[in-house]
């Protein structure tokens, strides 16, 4: 298996400087030890859409971009396009994966019951994305993620259901998978057919901000989460793709919290 890092939080301190900071996270991923890393899609704008810059730096630091990460918006037209073109330009930077993930809602109710018509217009976009991918040797992989219509097993259950398991895969996060009230062991285990890309995040057992759940993500091995467990379900199932850490919120730097994450990966897996 791969072992990756997600670096969009180092881009979001200076708009004028977004291309030193992508270098900066290639940098630091690479003095660590992870061998590929994951962006958002749209870091294609970054480099006015420049995908043979970005080849370079990820060649200039021995790094396999793994994996872009499409939002989608209410306008499944559109998002289809969107996907036209990050296709197009992850197959100049060699990447495996798109990412998909529905739009994130921030008011509460945070938990909300299963929304039918739009699991259904999430899963009829990710049917045709997905054969796109296919087609140009690329998997699609949609995310099940916390205050999204796809986050809890009912709706990954129905979803599932109403794609394609020859083109749609699942990104199955440990974090997500446990505040949508799962045991990650247990839910690697039952969609062990449909993984196609893996989140790797912790969760403490105290909320940072009170009231937002996600405020709750550790660096691996800070948390709760059964690693161990997930990991050894991922090989009996015949996984061998990527693990890709991720964490929304360093507690002290970006390059701290993912030196801690690796070395808990060597340690405790093996990697």
């Amino acid at each position: 298996m791969r072992v990756a890092y997600t670096g969009w939080t180092w881009l979001i301190n200076h708009k004028d400087n977004y291309k030193w900071e992508f270098e900066q996270f290639l940098k630091e991923a690479a003095d660590i030890g992870y061998d590929s890393v994951e962006n958002f899609a749209f870091i294609m704008g970054y480099f006015d859409d420049d995908a043979g810059e970005v080849a370079g730096l990820l060649e200039k630091y021995g790094l396999h971009m793994a994996n872009l990460y499409q939002h989608f918006s209410d306008d499944s037209g559109a998002d289809y396009e969107k996907a036209v073109a990050y296709v197009d330009f992850m197959k100049k930077i060699k990447a495996d994966y798109l990412n998909l993930q529905g739009t994130m809602w921030n008011d509460d109710p945070q938990d909300r019951p299963l929304n039918k018509e739009r699991v259904l217009a999430y899963a009829e976009v990710s049917n045709k994305i997905g054969k796109l991918c296919a087609d140009n040797g690329i998997k699609a992989c949609m995310h099940p993620h916390a205050n999204t219509a796809i986050f809890t097993e009912e709706d990954i259950d129905f979803y599932a259901a109403n794609t394609d398991p020859n083109c749609v895969y699942l990104c199955m996060d440990t974090a997500h998978t446990l505040l949508g009230g799962m045991d990650p062991v247990g839910a690697f285990a039952k969609y062990a057919d449909r993984i196609g890309y893996v989140h790797l995040k912790d969760v403490s057992p105290v909320e940072a901000v009170p009231g937002r759940r996600m405020s709750r993500f550790v660096p691996l091995g800070m948390g709760v989460v059964d690693f161990l467990g997930v990991y050894n379900t991922l090989k009996a199932g015949g996984f061998d793709g990527v693990l890709c850490v991720e964490l929304d919120r360093p507690h002290v730097c970006n390059y701290k919290s993912a030196l801690i994450s690796r070395q808990y990966i060597h340690n405790v897996l093996g990697l």
